[in-house]
């Protein structure tokens, strides 16, 4: 046997016990479970990750590790998702008997789905594997992360923590496990074809890497948000809402808007909005340095991934002429396609601007670029026009339009709206996902349901199809 060949047979064996072990402990948490339990469980991990100082230690770690983002927004977003999440979660009945319907003579139970396999990025290695985690738990599955490369030191930091959690309420710890380092695709591979259930967020050669496993798989698509502002918005609230968002964690969100399109008859005064809330535009030299750092021979540098602003206007050379309020770079935009990068994800601290003649011209201008990517996850929309939501809604390809809204708050729930809490968006077919809503503990259950022998329904032929022929005959 090769070194190559051995190497490969102990990292199938190592993956191999984990999935045997996690297999056990399920059956064992299932058997022994019910909905007290289950939701116990959430709450000894919910608060292993909102506990203050196991936040701030965690997320300081989270940056340290893997050079993105920023702690205090980390530890704001560890403890929102997180409590989001457990309100979503509170008196939902996610296991055993759930619904009787006498007139169709059935019963639904819910069941849960095994082992679960979770995929997670490196710039969200605590809020997301966390949310996956508490998902699971809910529903009596087992779950396995696999992190990051840069996300293995915070990932194994926060299992530590969880395993004393839930040893406490005496269940086995091998309900959440994690993939050994050094992470390799072999190892994740190999899960991903042994799990029950595969929940991938993260790159897309991650996300069809899942669905080609074997397994069923949840995938999610690539953000790439477009938040369209029209004549009617209050621009001030815009642009106090798009920097927030844009600025939040240093733009690590997928749903943080990458680019903005304004219609031309306010064009002007959305610029001085967003330069009050710490925007800085540029000019068409300054914006291709910009490009020219963040993008080298078609790919994404590190070197303004994610940083905070001050890094980014150094590594530009921007910092002699930025304003002293500079939060976020503005790069006016009027071409759209894959030759152009601005038109893509940026995950960093700037975002393109485009100008519309109009509300229909910024739709389609909106369409063009999330057709290049980004179709399926979300659209922003500053309007008080609601009818405008109700066209974007049947006129783009998207599975959410955020209205009058921080956008990388709103996406993925938050206290003053309905969506649920989540850190995996699905985007459809469009994004090329199973799912087009928001990843949520209903995922992760199988339904069962009891039927029953009820009086026959059995229309006539007249009940299907008289309008039909009255119009075109038979």
């Amino acid at each position: 046997m090769t070194v190559a060949e051995d190497t490969q047979f102990e990292d199938e064996k190592i993956i191999d016990d984990l999935v045997a072990a996690g297999r056990l402990a399920q059956q064992h948490y299932e058997a022994n479970g019910s909905q007290e339990v289950f939701d116990k469980a959430c709450q000894a991990v919910a608060w292993v990750l909102m506990e203050p100082e196991r936040n701030k230690q965690l997320a300081e770690l989270a940056v340290a590790e893997t050079g993105l983002g920023n702690v205090a927004d980390k530890i704001k977003k560890n403890h929102n998702k997180t409590l989001g999440l457990m309100r979503d979660l509170k008196d939902v009945k996610s296991f055993g008997h759930i619904s009787d319907n006498k007139e169709k003579g059935l019963s639904s139970y819910l069941r849960p789905k095994g082992v679960i396999a979770a995929i997670v990025p490196s710039t969200n290695p605590l809020a997301t594997p966390v949310n996956n985690i508490i998902n699971a738990l809910k529903t009596g599955n087992a779950i396995i992360i696999a992190p990051s490369p840069k996300g293995v030191k915070p990932a194994r930091l926060l299992l530590g923590y969880i395993h004393d959690a839930i040893a406490k309420l005496g269940l086995p710890v091998e309900l959440v496990q994690m993939v050994p380092s050094p992470p390799s695709k072999l190892k994740t591979q190999k899960l991903m074809q042994l799990a029950d259930l595969v929940v991938v967020t993260g790159s897309q050669s991650n996300v069809r890497a899942g669905y080609m496993s074997g397994t069923p798989a949840i995938g999610v698509g690539a953000g790439n948000v477009v938040t369209i502002i029209d004549e009617t918005a209050d621009l001030n609230d815009a642009a106090t809402k798009i920097a927030a968002s844009k600025t939040f964690d240093n733009a690590t969100s997928c749903s943080s808007e990458n680019s903005l399109v304004v219609v031309e008859p306010i064009y002007d005064q959305m610029i001085t909005a967003l330069a009050n809330a710490g925007g800085f535009l540029l000019n068409e030299e300054q914006s291709q340095l910009v490009q020219s750092v963040h993008w080298q021979n078609g790919k994404m540098t590190t070197t303004l991934l994610a940083q905070d602003i001050d890094k980014v206007l150094d590594a530009t050379g921007l910092n002699k002429t930025a304003p002293n309020n500079t939060r976020f770079l503005i790069l006016p935009q009027s071409d759209i396609g894959p030759e152009y990068p601005l038109t893509g994800e940026k995950m960093a601290r700037f975002l393109s601007i485009h100008k519309a003649a109009n509300f229909e011209g910024a739709v389609e201008k909106a369409i063009a670029i999330q057709s290049f990517q980004g179709a399926g996850h979300s659209l922003g929309l500053h309007s008080v026009d609601d009818e405008r939501a109700r066209y974007l809604a049947m006129r783009a390809r998207t599975c959410r339009v955020i209205v009058n809204q921080a956008h990388c708050f709103a996406t993925g729930g938050f206290f003053n709206n309905g969506m649920p809490f989540s850190l995996s968006m699905g985007c459809g077919s469009w994004g090329g996902n199973s799912i087009d809503e928001n990843l949520n503990w209903s995922h992760f259950v199988n339904r069962v349901n009891v039927v029953r022998v009820i009086p026959e329904k059995k229309p006539e032929l007249e009940d299907i199809f008289a309008s039909y022929w009255d119009e075109f005959g038979k």
